[in-house]
């Protein structure tokens, strides 16, 4: 009954469905279609982790600059990124709030500091030379001092807990820290606060917040700009590394930009957010480590250009009379052109799309193992699907190659 059925329908159909000629090839030889879908897929897995570090790499680094509640941000023109400690007097801050539209400026000190374990700091106490000093094993943390008074981090966490850093030596701690610096996060479900060392100097954890490591900084902490002079001497506070400009509401960005670069001296640049973050990027992008992983990108694109040509060209010639054939019926060389063409995107396709949910998965493991936040973004995916095609195109043409110069007198 239902075989009847189908052989009516098919008769009425206007026209004969057929098999497409290029997944016909494919399909024809099992083995051949899933090792070809493996070496795309694995050429894809490495253009994804060369583009995921570098994304770690460059995003990692801005999570403080996106993390800054102004409109605009003051930085020293002569330093290129947040990484060289090079300040500006803060005097310019006062000069800058007093330009129309600007309703404030926060000061933003940044620098670094030896951590202590604060397991290590108990078992050294709990020993039998708990007299010594417990030292430090070499961890630094990234020391980021603010006024707690003044909308400085746009961190809901660390705004609702900004009471806290009034009170001597206490500091916030980033969860996202390496495991190194010790496991804060599960020590404050007990306590109020944790007790360690930072810069020989006793300390005292009072909350936690998110911000992430990077490749230059195991962890972030967040103190007053009180216990910053404290630590680093009074005359620090004479020099802060960003000025956090608040503008008036209605005010334009652009207009109050411009103003604040015409009564600021030139030793000091004025970016939004966006403008910064991109300049740190572009700077982190410039550096060998950059580099190395664009051209570990070309390498995995040349990779899957190679794969692909072989199973290509491998799959023309074995199927070189059948060809000539179909150019003996009166087939072009475009046409057959098209075909080749078409198992080379099939094949990408197939590649991609494992390729994809795999470095999802490999993705997960790098922010597990380094604490560094990473996520697959929309952009890095599409561009590693245009490279794919890309690579199919160039495979495809040059595997076809052969069928050009192909006469069917020769074949038969």
């Amino acid at each position: 009954m239902k075989l009847s059925l189908l052989k009516s329908l098919r008769k009425r159909l206007p026209v004969e469905i057929e098999t497409p000629l290029a997944w016909a090839q494919l399909s024809h030889q099992k083995v051949r279609l899933a090792v070809a879908t493996t070496g795309i897929c694995f050429a894809n897995i490495l253009m994804f982790t060369q583009l995921g570090l570098l994304a770690m790499l460059t995003d990692g680094t801005t999570k403080l600059h996106q993390s800054l509640a102004g409109e605009l941000v003051l930085v020293s023109a002569s330093s290129p990124s947040l990484l060289f400690r090079i300040n500006f007097p803060q005097a310019y801050l006062y000069q800058a709030a007093a330009v129309e539209g600007v309703t404030a400026v926060a000061p933003v000190y940044i620098s670094r500091a030896n951590w202590v374990d604060p397991q290590q700091l108990t078992a050294g106490q709990d020993s039998s030379n708990s007299q010594k000093q417990p030292r430090a094993f070499g961890n630094e943390v990234r020391v980021i001092a603010i006024n707690p008074a003044q909308p400085t981090l746009n961190l809901p966490e660390v705004n609702r807990q900004s009471f806290k850093l009034n009170a001597p030596d206490a500091v916030l701690f980033d969860r996202l820290s390496q495991s190194s610096l010790g496991d804060i996060s599960a020590m404050l479900r007990d306590r109020p606060e944790v007790v360690t060392l930072m810069e020989n100097h006793r300390t005292y954890v009072t909350g936690l917040f998110s911000m992430g490591s990077t490749i230059n900084d195991k962890g972030n902490v967040i103190i007053s700009d009180w216990t910053y002079a404290q630590r680093f001497g009074e005359e620090s506070m004479e020099k802060v590394r960003i000025g956090v400009v608040s503008l008036s509401p209605g005010a334009d960005i652009a207009t109050v930009q411009a103003r604040l670069r015409d009564r600021l001296p030139k030793d000091v640049g004025v970016y939004t957010k966006a403008e910064l973050i991109e300049r740190e990027r572009q700077f982190h992008e410039a550096q060998p480590e950059g580099i190395i992983l664009k051209f570990g990108t070309v390498v995995g694109f040349v990779v899957g250009v190679i794969i692909l040509y072989q199973v290509l060209y491998s799959d023309v010639s074995d199927h070189l009379s059948e060809y000539a054939t179909l150019k003996a019926m009166g087939y072009s060389d475009r046409s057959l052109l098209m075909v080749v063409l078409g198992e080379a995107i099939v094949l990408g396709v197939m590649g991609f799309v494992p390729g994809f949910i795999a470095s999802i998965g490999l993705y997960e493991l790098l922010v597990t193992l380094t604490r560094i936040p990473l996520v697959m973004k929309a952009s890095v995916a599409i561009q590693v699907f245009i490279l794919t095609i890309i690579m199919c195109a160039i495979s495809g043409a040059i595997a076809s190659s052969k069928l050009r110069s192909a006469d069917p007198a020769d074949v038969f």
